[in-house]
C-alpha cells in the first residue's frame, strides 16, 4: 500500500511563497502521473496541478496558472509544489496523489488513499 506524506505548509501573508513536498513510498513512483489537489473549508476538493512521469506534460488549474509550479524528483520519490504570489483564496489543505494519464485532473483511486495533507493559510 502506498503512503503519501505531504509537508511544507504553514501560515504566510498575502504575496508570500511556500514550497510543498510530497514523498511517496510503497510503489514505483516514477511510473505515475502525480498531482496536487486542495480542499478549502466547506468546499469540495479541487485539482491544482499535475505532472507526467517524465515532467514533459504539466497542467494547472486556471486559478493557479502563472503563480504555482509543479515539479518532481523521481530519484527521491517526491513531487513538489512551489507556490508564489499567494492569495487568501489559496487557503486550504493540500494533498498529493496519482492521477490518470488520460485525465490528469482525476485521481487514480488504485494508487492508494489520500495522505494527511498539509495546511496552507494565507492571511490578508
Amino acid at each position: 500500500q502506498v503512503q503519501l506524506v505531504e509537508s511544507g505548509g504553514g501560515l504566510v501573508q498575502v504575496g508570500g511563497s511556500l514550497r510543498l513536498s510530497c514523498v511517496a513510498s510503497g510503489r514505483t513512483f516514477s511510473r505515475y502521473v502525480m498531482a496536487w489537489f486542495r480542499q478549502a473549508p466547506g468546499k469540495e476538493r479541487e485539482f491544482v496541478a499535475s505532472i507526467s512521469w517524465n515532467s514533459e506534460s504539466i497542467y494547472y488549474a486556471d486559478s493557479v496558472k502563472g503563480r504555482f509550479t509543479i515539479s518532481r524528483d523521481n530519484a527521491k520519490n517526491t513531487v513538489y509544489l512551489q507556490m508564489n504570489s499567494l492569495k487568501p483564496e489559496d487557503t486550504a489543505i493540500y494533498y498529493c496523489t496519482a492521477v490518470w494519464p488520460s485525465d490528469p485532473t482525476r485521481r487514480n483511486t488504485a494508487f492508494g488513499s489520500w495522505g494527511q495533507g498539509t495546511q496552507v493559510t494565507v492571511s490578508s
